[in-house]
């Protein structure tokens, strides 16, 4: 089989793509990646909430049109910045 690997970013077209190869098809176009591809972005901490708590943290979020994480870390930096 003569196939390229696909250069695209698209999930859809990647899952196609997927669903009719199979990877040992192309071992000499594969090479080793030795850095890390993913790093994160800051650091996680847990917070402990009540159910009540964490309901209505996801509530609030919903009504704003973003996450409670979302919603964590402007609070945040609301407070970093008000407390400077």
């Amino acid at each position: 089989m003569n196939t390229n690997l696909p250069k695209t970013d698209s999930i859809e077209e990647l899952a196609s793509f997927w669903d009719t190869h199979d990877l040992t098809d192309f071992d000499d176009q594969l090479e080793e990646v030795t850095e890390s591809l993913f790093e994160r972005r800051g650091t996680v901490l847990r917070v402990p909430l009540t159910a009540q708590q964490a309901s209505e943290l996801e509530a609030l979020a919903h009504s704003r049109g973003v996450d409670s994480a979302s919603l964590i870390q402007e609070w945040v930096q609301e407070n970093i910045q008000s407390s400077s």
